[in-house]
């Protein structure tokens, strides 16, 4: 038996009560395995390497309980292959000289040897290295996982030589899929206790688990062992709370809690409240909603109530949905937090909303006007006999870069949309708008047609 065996041989017998429960349901089968349709699916990438026993080293990109050991472990099973389980953490040179004159000893006998590195990205570049040679000759076939981009984190060369599938976090609909399989399984999982879980509960440490599917059932194993111990048959919304030593919010992320919640921050931005701003966001966010949803209404929050009065705010709002994308929850909280408070206390303007509910009530209550012939291309000689272009003036080439030249169609000439407040850059916009109508004015005047 190898040092690094890691088969079910290995494992004492009469151990199996104490083992976790996310280890116990631990998926055997591509069957069994949830997520990753997008690499499992029939006739998805990895699914046909699978089947067709390819012998292409793998990087398992993705975030912390979404299966990539377990994925290893299929992938051995289905491919009848020796599995190694390899941590960066724990292990240095040495270790991997060890392993792989295990390996070369196997494959002499023509036995296949899969090497699963967990956390690969640990590793310096000299132990990187150090893989290269027995990749290279197909003496082990490497599988690394890493949280971490593949792209910074591993050698230019170990990372040529494999191929890198992306692991994407589980939805909460799968969540409950394995918790409720894993509540019902009488050999694995906990069906012997005839315990039963509220669906409440069950969205709770769906909602809690963040798309890692240990901690989901890490956390229903500890609200078992809470409910057997107080003899309850049932695990309420609030053991489960108990259970994560989280206090669960009050939220409903489908019905009135989430439009309430979210009207309250957005209006506490406009009203330019940082505080209760701040209070909102962390309501919504530690209650398990949808950052990206969050994301989304803090950049129109950027569009719609500040506008132009402080243009960056745009740019900073697209920058923290950015980082909570890159980030995740909870360090990517931090960025939209930023961004809400920046919002509450810059200066506000509604104009620019204002301005182009203006243009679509127009558009809606007038015809569909031609584009003025003085606005339009002449490629072509028809054209330019048709007129279209004439009479057009080059801004760039008159004084002050402005022409009086009517830019809309004729039912609404000289028609003005935009409005710009006195506050922040708008204050400037308002003086250039000024500007602008001051010298149509004098040019107008100078005409010597009007």
């Amino acid at each position: 038996m190898s040092l690094f065996d890691t088969s079910p041989a290995a494992h004492v017998a009469g151990l199996r009560d104490t083992t976790p429960l996310a280890e116990r349901m631990r998926p055997r089968t591509l069957d069994e395995y949830a997520g990753q349709e997008h690499l499992l699916g029939p006739g998805k990438p990895l699914r046909l390497a699978i089947e067709r026993d390819s012998s292409t080293s793998i990087i398992f990109w993705g975030p912390p309980g979404v299966g990539k050991t377990t994925l290893a472990q299929i992938i051995a099973h289905v491919t009848s292959a020796s599995f190694i389980e390899f941590s960066a953490v724990m292990s240095g040179i040495k270790e991997i000289k060890q392993v792989m004159a295990e390996a070369e000893k196997a494959s002499a006998f023509g036995m296949r040897t899969i090497l699963f590195v967990d956390e690969i990205h640990r590793f310096n570049k000299a132990q990187q290295d150090a893989f290269l040679p027995f990749v290279e000759r197909g003496t082990i076939r490497l599988i690394g996982a890493t949280t971490e981009n593949p792209s910074f984190e591993i050698n230019a060369a170990l990372l040529s030589r494999c191929r890198v599938y992306t692991l994407q976090a589980l939805s909460e609909e799968q969540i409950v899929t394995l918790l409720d399989r894993a509540l019902h399984d009488p050999d694995r999982g906990l069906g012997s206790t005839g315990l039963t879980i509220s669906p409440e509960a069950l969205a709770t440490i769906a909602s809690f688990s963040s798309g890692d599917a240990r901690n989901a059932l890490n956390a229903l194993d500890v609200s078992a062992s809470l409910a057997q111990a107080r003899g309850v048959a049932a695990i309420t919304n609030d053991l489960a709370a108990e259970a994560m030593q989280r206090r669960v919010l009050l939220y409903d992320k489908k019905g009135e809690q989430h439009y309430d919640i979210i009207s309250a921050l957005h209006k506490s931005v406009r009203n330019s409240d940082a505080d209760a701003a701040l209070y909102w966001l962390g309501r919504m966010l530690e209650a398990g909603e949808d950052p990206m949803f969050v994301a989304r209404r803090i950049v129109r929050m950027a569009v719609e109530d500040i506008g132009l009065a402080a243009p960056e705010a745009l740019n900073l709002c697209l920058s923290a949905r950015d980082a909570m994308h890159f980030l995740g929850q909870p360090e990517g909280g931090l960025a939209l937090a930023q961004a809400v408070l920046y919002l509450a206390l810059a200066p506000k303007s509604n104009a620019v909303y204002t301005a182009y509910s203006a243009v679509q009530a127009d558009i809606a209550a007038t015809a569909a006007e031609p584009v003025p012939l003085h606005l339009r291309n002449a490629p072509t000689r028809l054209m330019k006999e048709l007129e279209y272009g004439k009479d057009y003036q080059y801004a760039h080439d008159l004084e002050g870069r402005v022409a009086d030249m009517q830019c809309l169609p004729a039912s609404l000439a000289n028609r003005r949309y935009y409005q710009p407040t006195e506050e922040g850059r708008e204050r400037q916009l308002a003086a250039r708008m000024n500007e602008i109508t001051r010298r149509k004015t004098a040019k107008r005047d100078e005409s010597p047609t009007r």
